[in-house]
């Protein structure tokens, strides 16, 4: 089995999930944190709208220079929504034709100039757009939870919503 073809029903999983959660994004809440040190929790939800374009870029270059990386200001859900499925979309698109050897292929990501990690593309695919997505997924549970919003499913029921089970 191609790489791509375990990566894309995974991806599709983990998206369905996350858009259920950016959905819930109470937009009147956008600037709340849980602590002064914490991202916003619009900032929060337009980060994870970011995340799957980040798979597109690991897969289409061999290096990313980070310094001076500006993040998206998104002011609306239904633009965190928009940009997240936009993203999702090509970096499905890009999984599906992305041959096993590129994967395999050396990708480094550098801050001005010097170099902060090198990987397999395969690796900084999982580690640095799947999972980074899933962790920061997480964090949004407790942003919501701690806002009085109902959880949806994800990877079974929730308190909230039990799916019809």
């Amino acid at each position: 089995m191609p790489i791509s073809e375990a990566l894309i029903p995974e991806l599709d999983q983990e998206a369905a999930a996350t858009r259920r959660l950016l959905e819930r994004v109470p937009e009147d809440k956008l600037d709340w944190k849980p602590h002064e040190k914490s991202m916003s929790l619009g900032r929060l939800a337009t980060h994870l709208a970011e995340l799957p374009g980040w798979g597109k870029v690991t897969i289409e270059q061999d290096v990313l220079d980070i310094g001076g990386f500006q993040p998206t200001i998104l002011k609306t859900v239904s633009e965190m929504v928009g940009l997240f499925d936009k993203n999702v979309s090509e970096f499905r698109v890009i999984l599906g034709e992305t041959p096993d050897a590129e994967f395999m292929k050396t990708w480094t990501m550098k801050h001005e100039g010097k170099e902060v990690f090198a990987a397999p593309k395969i690796a900084v695919v999982r580690n640095m757009v799947m999972n980074h997505l899933v962790h920061h997924r997480g964090q949004l549970t407790v942003f919501l939870r701690l806002n009085d919003v109902p959880l949806p499913m994800i990877y079974g029921p929730s308190a909230d919503e039990t799916g019809g089970l």
